[in-house]
């Protein structure tokens, strides 16, 4: 049976392919399921330094919940009332839970991130777009709530108040819009979206790979603390980037007028 994700890996990248065209990558059980192995995978493989999340074809990214399962799983009485996150169901944790993932994840979006499949967008640390991109958390509009983090990362990632407009009415952001308000890296023309995404991982490789995990890690636990708090805690990937090969390999390198050779350890 063709699968609902492509999992693919080249050099220290791996690319994840969210593979129903047919319903705009709308995600059903069977793909979470098959995310939740290829997370594990990407956060265990040491190969792997970055990873790039998008959606097969030109429509969407992902429209989120498969609506038309949720509907006949509900009419078979077997689906659960749904509140916030994954706890439970099939793929837990989902990337949106995956508070511990340490590698940088970029996510290439062309077309529609709509209700989870912007949820996973959020998820990610950089978010590049086509201009033909539209996101939006329309659950309001279904008697639903953006329980896949939603409600929680978009409120932290915008002005409170311009969040409380999207969330409430379900009202949809351009790519330029999202641009403006900060949740987007990047907007190119939908021509230019893999060049643009390639130069971003491009980057994110020339940089060491464990320099690059303490970053996001110190960056993301920091957030609701003080400086003084944030001086204070530990920080697990600074620990190892503190004592690794790769911290005497830069300076080594720059020394002797040459490009880095990381390691990742």
């Amino acid at each position: 049976m063709p699968t609902t994700v492509e999992y693919r890996k080249a050099g220290h990248l791996a690319t994840i392919t969210l593979n129903r065209p047919e319903v705009l990558n709308a995600m059903n059980l069977r793909m979470h399921e098959e995310l939740a192995e290829i997370w594990d995978d990407f956060e265990r493989d040491d190969e792997i330094w970055v990873g790039v999340l998008t959606g097969s074809g030109d429509r969407a990214f992902s429209v989120g919940q498969d609506l038309k399962e949720l509907a006949a799983r509900e009419d078979a009485g077997v689906a659960k009332p749904s509140t916030f996150g994954s706890r439970g169901k099939p793929g837990w944790p989902r990337l949106t839970e995956r508070f511990g993932l340490t590698k940088p994840l970029v996510a290439r979006v062309r077309g529609y991130a709509l209700g989870g499949g912007f949820e996973l967008a959020l998820a990610c640390d950089l978010i590049i777009a086509a201009d033909d991109a539209r996101f939006g958390l329309p659950e309001a509009r279904l008697g639903l709530i953006a329980g896949a983090g939603g409600v929680f990362r978009l409120s932290r990632q915008l002005p409170v108040r311009t969040a409380l407009g999207h969330l409430m009415t379900g009202r949809q952001l351009g790519a330029r819009r999202a641009y403006e308000l900060g949740l987007v890296n990047e907007v190119v023309p939908a021509a230019e979206l893999d060049d643009c995404v390639g130069s971003w991982v491009g980057d994110l490789l020339t940089c060491a790979p464990l320099a690059v995990r303490a970053v996001k890690q110190a960056v993301l636990t920091s957030l609701d603390l003080s400086v003084e708090q944030a001086f204070a805690t530990r920080y697990p990937c600074e620990e190892i980037r503190l004592h690794s090969e790769d911290a005497r390999e830069g300076p080594r390198a720059f020394a002797e007028k040459r490009s880095p050779r990381w390691q990742a350890r």
